[in-house]
């Protein structure tokens, strides 16, 4: 939160870029390999929570932010910091740059990248059970992160899994037909992380065709909520916080936004989505000076085609030209940058000294 109250009180200091949907909190762990219908798998923004149509300026700052902290957690220095600044610029006006009438990323992947998408589509459901649900049985196990659902929350999923919207989300796989007949297994109220508590969360263990040829699959039901990141003012958006969240997935991430739903359950607005086994997080535990700045080059690219996919030709230059502004001779990275990721870092470090104290004199070290 205290990266969307910096936001709202920069006004004037961040250049305002075309208003285009935006991640809101397109951080390093919110991109990564995701699979579309037809089993293709690109790296693209995996959360959208957040977005809004907004300024595209917000998503490089927190990307930015997110790069530098990954730096600092790596003991990298202060002049690489800065040149990881410069590579995600670098890597994003590239991508802008390009011609949008083909969808082939054409960027250059770093080693870490390559080997993370080869692991993606190597995997299958197995996969995924095992990750999320920690057994391969067609059963959700209830425990500390699944509970049991009331009478009402079971009826209302059947039904909800059984309208034609959803029961054509989920066979549109490649690998299904149409006409294959839909089965609620089993469902629980999914606990992840506190965000969840108060809400609409469930897991659905789905069952699609029968016999032999039947396949599970796992539906994540999640209540739309309001976005705490800055739009732009006097501009449409679908005011049903699911629809917000679907629409701007199709805008930024087209293999996520494809597999994805809005629709309504227990009088509340919900996005349905099947997981799938390819679709992974881009996780950085230690970076050397030479990966962090090609990850922080290649992830830019993958925001600079997201947001560029949403303009036509004359935007995406008159973008260009704002973002080579604010340069001096010797950084290519805009002053503008430079200095909101120095700033977040210094807001947010000086917030967890102050949670650490808060905890000391509350007794409870």
């Amino acid at each position: 939160m205290k990266f969307y109250e910096w936001l709202d009180g920069s006004t004037g200091r961040v250049p305002t870029g075309p208003p285009i949907w935006i991640c809101g909190d397109c951080h390093v762990g919110n991109l990564g390999p995701l699979a579309d219908a037809k089993g293709r798998v690109a790296i693209q923004i995996r959360d959208l929570d957040q977005t809004v149509i907004g300024n595209p300026a917000h998503d490089l700052i927190r990307l930015g932010l997110s790069l530098a902290s990954a730096a600092r957690g790596s003991d990298l220095s202060g002049v690489t910091t800065a040149r990881i600044l410069e590579e995600l610029m670098a890597g994003y006006e590239e991508a802008l740059a390009e011609s949008f009438e083909s969808p082939r990323d054409r960027s250059y992947r770093p080693k870490s990248i390559q080997t993370l998408l080869a692991q993606s589509v190597r995997r299958r459901w197995r996969h995924l059970a095992e990750e999320r649900l920690e057994t391969v049985r067609p059963t959700i196990p209830l425990g500390r992160r699944f509970w049991p659902l009331t009478i009402k929350e079971r009826n209302a999923l059947a039904r909800m899994v059984d309208s034609a919207p959803v029961r054509r989300l989920i066979t549109a796989l490649k690998s299904r037909s149409q006409d294959d007949p839909v089965e609620l297994i089993d469902a629980a109220y999914w606990i992840k992380g506190c965000s969840s508590l108060g809400r609409l969360r469930y897991a659905a263990l789905i069952r699609v065709g029968v016999g032999t040829k039947s396949n599970p699959c796992l539906i994540d039901v999640k209540e739309g909520v309001a976005a705490a990141a800055p739009r732009t003012r006097r501009t449409k958006m679908p005011r049903d916080n699911a629809a917000r969240v679907v629409t701007g997935a199709k805008a930024l991430s087209p293999n996520l936004g494809q597999r994805m739903l809005a629709t309504r359950l227990l009088d509340k607005a919900v996005i349905v989505r099947e997981l799938m086994p390819q679709d992974l997080k881009i996780e950085i535990d230690r970076l050397t000076r030479q990966e962090a700045m090609t990850m922080a080059r290649y992830l830019g690219s993958v925001v600079g085609r997201a947001h560029g996919r949403q303009m036509d030709t004359t935007v995406r230059q008159e973008w260009l030209t704002i973002l080579a502004k604010n340069r001096t001779s010797s950084l290519e990275a805009p002053s503008w940058l430079w200095s909101s990721v120095v700033e977040l870092i210094a807001l947010h470090e000086a917030a967890y000294l102050d949670h650490c104290r808060r905890y000391v004199l509350s007794g409870a070290a």
